[in-house]
């Protein structure tokens, strides 16, 4: 107690004694007594350039020397301008004007706020319930939190959280509605849009204002890719009813799965698209949203042009030149050619180990967003009890051995259900993949050993 006293951070985990980082290098991070870990989860999906990265880092200073503070319900500046062009060509055709927020959570909360005011001003008052999924994530703000299906952070807040609606995502690997995708493919009989349908006609259309929905799940399912035409099915279910369509990139965007954003690789346009994290490389807090232009219209049409929201950094000069000194140096690197490349690689190389490691259950993801599903017995299909932590154990002794993933649990019904997510920087080196599935390997093998120890403990009481 005396120790925790004498620290004054309130840590996430008051219990854990955390390695002190002194400086990064490239895709590692050093601590204080030297020790190098190699990055595989670029932190949390967003440093995705690596460390110490001195063009980035100089652009932030020479913008704070100018001006580092403007407030934009007043001002604006070149740089902001900047960004929210590059942003603007990178999205989908119809998406062109950039909101800035400081991250990904408040990113989302602005999105469901302009949701209810498009539908508002334009007269359809009853308008307010969004629909999201069961094991999503979209923040931790009280909104994102509401829209987001992440029961373990959703359970202590539950008296707080808005009536939102929730649906099973299309996990096809362990469906919800026990289908197999090949026969909802041949049917043309999708039970989790069944579902959404149901669910909008239930609610009455009239009262629900969007849908939010990650391309690829992240950190609550592992990077859960969606059959192909998902997407197409949710947005015409969307149009039909006057649903504005939300899709979150905030862990997806800026070429973590191989294109500029996972929703191309769906063919549709979402209403809203949010982003955050690889925005800035995570050298500064930066998110937002790229709004449709049907959208602006309406609230230049309904509401004298005006969206009640704002935030104190939001287009917040230094952030902003993060942000744009991050996306040059994607282009100068010609990152969504490595990502390929690297993420193949990866891929092949991961399908080689689950040969020989049969608690990776399940290896799925787009580029360098992949998930390894893991079962105490896959064979026989046993899940890890959740009171084992299995992900958080194979993590810390992948830290141990001098790398760090992005451990996970909750997947199948946000209790049950472990992975981790491999999500090395964009700029990661052949040389440096052959090391984390290395260090993988080396990791699950102790795992093993910990495993076969526990189970003779218990076998023993």
């Amino acid at each position: 107690m005396d120790e925790i006293k004498r620290d004054y951070v309130f840590h996430r985990d008051l219990t854990k004694k955390y390695p002190m980082i002194t400086h990064g290098e490239g895709s590692y991070l050093i601590d204080e007594q030297g020790k190098k870990y190699l990055d595989g989860c670029s932190g949390a999906v967003a440093a995705n350039l690596g460390h110490g990265i001195t063009q980035i880092a100089e652009a932030m200073a020479e913008q704070a020397k100018k001006a580092a503070f403007v407030h934009t319900l007043r001002f604006e500046t070149n740089v902001l301008h900047k960004l929210a062009e590059k942003i603007g060509n990178m999205a989908p055709l119809h998406l062109n004007k950039v909101y800035f927020t400081s991250g990904g959570s408040e990113a989302n909360e602005s999105a469901l706020k302009l949701a209810r005011q498009y539908h508002r001003d334009a007269g359809k008052m009853q308008k307010h319930i969004v629909i999201g999924r069961w094991q999503s994530y979209h923040g931790n703000t009280i909104g994102a939190l509401s829209a987001g299906g992440d029961v373990k952070r959703r359970y202590p807040y539950t008296p707080n959280l808005l009536h939102f609606a929730h649906v099973y995502s299309p996990y096809c690997h362990r469906c919800p509605y026990n289908r197999n995708q090949e026969d909802c493919v041949a049917n043309q009989n999708w039970s989790c849009i069944t579902d959404i349908e149901r669910t909008i006609l239930e609610l009455g259309p009239e009262n629900i204002s969007a849908l939010i929905a990650e391309p690829i799940v992240g950190s609550q399912q592992g990077a859960v890719v969606p059959p192909l035409d998902y997407f197409k099915k949710v947005r015409e279910l969307c149009s039909r009813y006057d649903i504005l369509l939300i899709v979150d990139e905030v862990m997806t965007g800026f070429g973590r799965t191989g294109t500029n954003f996972a929703v191309e690789q769906f063919g549709i346009e979402p209403d809203i698209l949010t982003f955050g994290k690889g925005v800035s490389a995570g050298y500064a807090p930066l998110g937002g949203m790229i709004v449709h232009d049907r959208l602006i219209q309406g609230l230049l049409e309904n509401s004298s042009g005006k969206f009640l929201h704002g935030y104190t950094y939001s287009g917040h000069p230094v952030s902003i030149a993060a942000g744009l000194a991050a996306l040059d140096m994607y282009e100068e690197m010609n990152i969504l050619q490595n990502v390929e490349t690297q993420g193949a690689y990866l891929m092949e190389c991961l399908v080689a180990l689950q040969r020989k490691h049969p608690y990776i259950s399940d290896i799925r993801g787009r580029g360098l967003l992949i998930g390894l599903e893991l079962m105490k017995d896959a064979n026989q299909q046993i899940f890890f009890e959740p009171r084992e932590a299995a992900s958080e154990k194979l993590n810390e002794i992948c830290m141990e051995l001098g790398g760090v993933f992005y451990p996970g649990s909750g997947s199948i019904d946000g209790h049950k259900g472990e992975h981790i997510i491999i999500s090395p920087p964009l700029n990661i080196a052949k040389s440096e993949v052959d090391e984390i599935v290395r260090l993988l390997d080396h990791a699950f093998s102790i795992f093993h050993q910990h495993i076969r120890k526990d189970e003779s403990y218990e076998s023993a009481k």
